[in-house]
């Protein structure tokens, strides 16, 4: 079930506390509360990849933030953290057939959808990034730049960031003309320019606009 408007109110948000909305939620008697996140909307090759956690309520929240605002080794160091911290993790992931079907918007859904099937336990509140919810009834709340205001989708977009870090870099040896591990499949100018030289792989979206027009090329 998703929640009609806006359920927290900016009284209930409090500034500097980037665990306010679970607090709030744990107070009223939800026993489970997860946060999810993607990663992976605006490249042109590759999955897009969702996490769901479920933070331990006595962790020290205030240590994750926006994985776009981490370094590399900052990233690394705060998934590996969660793993130690035994905080409930789901991994979500729609291929390139799925986003060129679905279109990438539902495809991001329904990996935030997969990721929090994958966790442990069914969450009683599922807190997601961005405007939408999830294709599903659990009880929900959308967060515009919940990267920033929720701890546990900060932690999700950790996670999957990292996880499609990997994938990437995985792509990088199978297709090493395409330099994956570099850019990881964003549009960069080196990205477009061996697009261009080498046509699609397999594993770029057809359906995005700087793939589209090299179809056939060695397709």
């Amino acid at each position: 079930m998703s929640i009609q408007g806006d359920l927290f109110t900016s009284a209930t948000e409090e500034i500097g506390d980037n665990f306010s909305f679970e607090k709030q939620l744990y107070a009223s008697g939800v026993r489970i509360v997860a946060g999810t996140d993607e990663a992976g909307r605006g490249p042109l090759a590759g999955p897009v990849v969702a996490a769901c956690v479920v933070l331990p309520r006595d962790c020290d929240c205030t240590v994750f933030k926006d994985s776009k605002k981490l370094s590399g080794a900052a990233r690394e160091n705060l998934y590996q953290l969660l793993r130690e911290l035994d905080a409930m993790i789901g991994v979500g992931v729609c291929s390139v057939e799925e986003i060129d079907r679905l279109n990438i918007l539902h495809a991001s859904l329904l990996a935030m959808k997969k990721a929090m099937e994958n966790l442990p336990l069914v969450p009683d509140f599922l807190l997601v990034d961005g405007k939408f919810t999830i294709p599903h009834q659990v009880s929900q709340q959308s967060l515009v730049k919940g990267e920033s205001r929720s701890a546990s989708i900060a932690a999700a977009s950790i996670v999957a960031k990292e996880e499609r870090d990997r994938m990437m870099h995985d792509l990088d040896r199978e297709y090493p003309q395409y330099h994956f591990a570099r850019h990881k499949g964003y549009p960069t100018a080196e990205h477009r320019a061996l697009i261009e030289k080498h046509g699609p792989s397999p594993v770029h979206r057809r359906s995005f606009r700087g793939v589209r027009e090299f179809l056939g090329k060695d397709d």
